[in-house]
């Protein structure tokens, strides 16, 4: 594997700018299919489709974070890569985002899987390529989840999750503290506005919950029938599904994540599982592995030679560029 060198150091910094970094493509050769996908009789989620150049090796399907869209820095960043890697560029939106408030009854959640099983249930009817899910933050949960409730159905042939809330409850109490008063403050600004466009809530009723546990314990969960955030979180979090996960898997996790406490990576079942493998770099803040040196986006390649790694026609024999040998055993990479 590469080694990960940061641009900076400072956590807080690396998440900021992997935000921001600026992500110039030229799509003109891979023109955006937009499609709406009924996943159930009141829902409709949109997924932004690119076909690369020549034969496809496979799908990759992209899951998006907490207020996200398949503009996302690092969703677009991802697509393209995988594009130029040889493979379908899929921007799964979870319900209510990327401008579909309006077609749907209900809003989204960490651990709502229904939607991208629907999807993917198509996708498999359309092609006999394999998939693989790349999920970030929270939509990496719901990549996890979903792998872990799959098992070995031949829905997906591998995952990775990165910067995930494997443990919804910890992480959530994590962006409390004071360090992460301006990031709260930005989420939980911006699902109230999406809570409100969807017509369903008023600014006024959503106006006394100022924390994501609050709109998660008020809101979210109700919505779905938990009792309480910390139903919710409890029954939710994919450390829960990570030891019936059948496919290949990747977790990527930077120790100093102000976002995630690196002490939930301690779980058992991540190391118990021989088909998980964790990359764990020092540094890296929550999505923010902008290389030192090019090519900036570290994070594309490792996850492109995982997926390369897991494809149905790859030989035992090579071992994989992306790990160290004890990893490529099974066994984690700190």
């Amino acid at each position: 594997m590469r080694p990960f060198v940061p641009i900076v150091r400072n956590p807080h910094v690396l998440t900021v700018i992997g935000n921001f970094w600026p992500r110039r493509y030229d799509d003109a050769g891979f023109p955006k299919q937009r499609r709406l996908i009924q996943t159930d009789p009141d829902t409709q989620v949109l997924v932004e489709t690119q076909q690369p150049s020549g034969t496809a090796l496979g799908h990759v399907v992209l899951l998006h974070g907490l207020e996200g869209s398949g503009e996302s820095g690092y969703m677009k960043s991802m697509a393209w890569d995988s594009l130029q890697a040889g493979f379908i560029a899929h921007r799964f939106h979870m319900r209510t985002c990327g401008g579909t408030e309006n077609l749907c009854k209900t809003l989204y959640h960490a651990g709502l899987t229904s939607d991208l099983r629907a999807f993917l249930t198509q996708l498999r009817g359309e092609s006999d390529l394999p998939v693989f899910l790349v999920g970030f933050s929270l939509g990496a949960n719901v990549a996890l989840k979903l792998a872990g409730e799959e098992g070995d159905s031949g829905l997906i042939q591998g995952v990775c999750g990165i910067s995930t809330p494997i443990d919804l409850a910890a992480c959530t109490r994590r962006m409390q503290q004071p360090d992460n008063l301006i990031y709260e403050r930005r989420f939980v600004k911006r699902m109230k506005l999406r809570m409100a466009a969807t017509g369903r809530y008023t600014a006024a009723e959503l106006a006394p919950y100022n924390s994501i546990w609050d709109i998660d314990d008020f809101v979210t969960a109700p919505s779905f029938g938990f009792d309480g955030a910390e139903h919710y979180y409890g029954t939710q979090s994919a450390q829960n599904f990570l030891a019936a996960i059948r496919v290949p898997g990747l977790l990527i996790q930077a120790k100093d994540d102000t976002f995630i406490p690196f002490s939930i990576y301690g779980h058992p079942d991540i190391a118990a599982n021989p088909k998980l493998t964790l990359i764990a770099t020092e540094y890296g803040g929550h999505l923010g592995f902008l290389s030192r040196r090019s090519p900036r986006f570290w994070l594309d390649g490792t996850v492109l030679d995982f997926i390369r790694a897991s494809l149905p026609s790859y030989s035992q024999t090579y071992l994989p560029s992306y790990l160290p040998p004890q990893a490529a055993m099974g066994r984690n990479s700190q």
